[in-house]
């Protein structure tokens, strides 16, 4: 089986591509797992049977587009694809069914999984403290202690006050240079991210959905139409 993972970005393309790894493991199915990082989530085009502009880069602002290649190329094949974001200010819920209904309107013949983390891929970090722990071994307990699962609350700034020692300096140098550190902290804690042990609600509705994806060779969407 090919596993096909459209990232919003690298931090998160490690992390969902290690935990799609494991959950594919478990489930006793052997795949090939290929991971495309883009530059930002973006949004849906207004038109979403144009061609995408020349430059652009996002995830969503191409996903249209991509969706129409991968299922004239992979259509009715062996492959999941797997499109993976922060869900950042959006509701949750509203942006998972615009992807889904997204999907099932331009890749019809292909099993499309949605993993869509509440506010940041932090979240499915934080969702594993044994990971976090395994990683680094002084992150602060009272800190990940108070946490809330999944809120939305600044998921990246809990996690970095969590491991780091100079935490509000690099807060407050923000982006684009904590994209480095973000990177490092995914590829870090995720080596050590058992699914079975993640408590992040969005991180076990994108489990459910993939495992559900692996059992099912054909697009949940097109047996409820059949």
């Amino acid at each position: 089986m090919q596993i096909e993972i459209l990232s919003e970005d690298k931090s998160g393309a490690v992390v969902v591509e290690r935990l799609a790894e494991r959950i594919a493991e478990s489930e006793g199915v052997e795949c090939e797992v290929k991971v495309h990082p883009h530059r930002g989530c973006g949004s849906l085009p207004k038109d979403m049977t144009a061609q995408p502009p020349k430059f652009a880069s996002s995830l969503l602002d191409l996903l249209p587009a991509k969706l129409r290649a991968y299922n004239k190329v992979y259509g009715g094949k062996d492959l999941i694809l797997i499109i993976a974001m922060d869900s950042d200010d959006n509701d949750p819920q509203t942006l998972r069914q615009e992807i889904y209904s997204c999907a099932a309107r331009f890749a019809p013949d292909i099993r499309s999984v949605v993993g869509l983390s509440t506010e940041e891929i932090e979240a499915w970090m934080l969702g594993d403290k044994a990971a976090v722990y395994d990683a680094y071994p002084d992150s602060r307990k009272d800190i990940l202690d108070n946490y809330e699962q999944d809120s939305v609350c600044g998921t990246w700034e809990v996690l970095c006050r969590v491991i780091s020692d100079n935490a509000e300096e690099l807060i407050e140098i923000g982006y684009p240079a904590i994209g480095h550190y973000k990177a490092l902290w995914a590829e870090n804690i995720s080596r050590y991210m058992l699914p079975q042990k993640n408590v992040s609600p969005s991180f076990n509705t994108f489990k459910m959905a993939f495992v559900t994806a692996l059992k099912n060779p054909v697009p949940i969407y097109r047996k409820r139409e059949l």
